[in-house]
């Protein structure tokens, strides 16, 4: 089995400074729903970028959204 990264760039650290640069926004124009790309197609991204005929991947994960935890105490817990 073999493993896959997502790439979503909607949560990419790198977003906006790094889009134009970006071997997924140069070649799928950063698609909404994100690609998976196995380790055979990094590996050829890769070799695409070495040969310059692409850059690399800017891909820099950010962090997963969380919901924030409510208190259950209200302001009159502290009156």
């Amino acid at each position: 089995m073999s493993e896959s990264l997502h790439v979503d760039c909607g949560t990419c650290a790198a977003r906006g400074p790094a889009c134009d640069d970006c071997v997924i926004s140069v070649l799928l124009g950063a698609p909404a729903e994100g690609v998976d790309l196995d380790a055979d197609e990094r590996a050829a991204l890769a070799a695409l970028a070495e040969s310059g005929m692409v850059p690399p991947l800017r891909l820099i994960p950010g962090a997963t959204k969380v919901e924030p935890v409510q208190s259950p105490l209200t302001w009159q817990d502290y009156a």
